[in-house]
């Protein structure tokens, strides 16, 4: 039986907690800073929960999690 594939941009994008939850980098943090509010940049620091809706989509991407 063949491996199976890790999505390369899913690899880069999440990463697991010691619990078993997914984490991801917040969006629209990378370029046109400054016409963003400063209350949305610092709301977008850092990283948080994948939401339950979308872990079923994101774990068929990372088999070998």
């Amino acid at each position: 039986m063949p491996k199976m594939k890790t999505k390369s941009s899913v690899k880069k994008r999440f990463s697991v907690t010691g619990t078993g939850k997914l984490k991801r980098n917040f969006a629209k943090k990378r370029h046109c800073l400054f016409c963003k509010t400063q209350k949305m940049k610092r709301q977008a620091r850092g990283t948080t929960l994948v939401d339950t809706s979308d872990v079923k989509i994101v774990k068929q991407f990372l088999p070998y999690l």
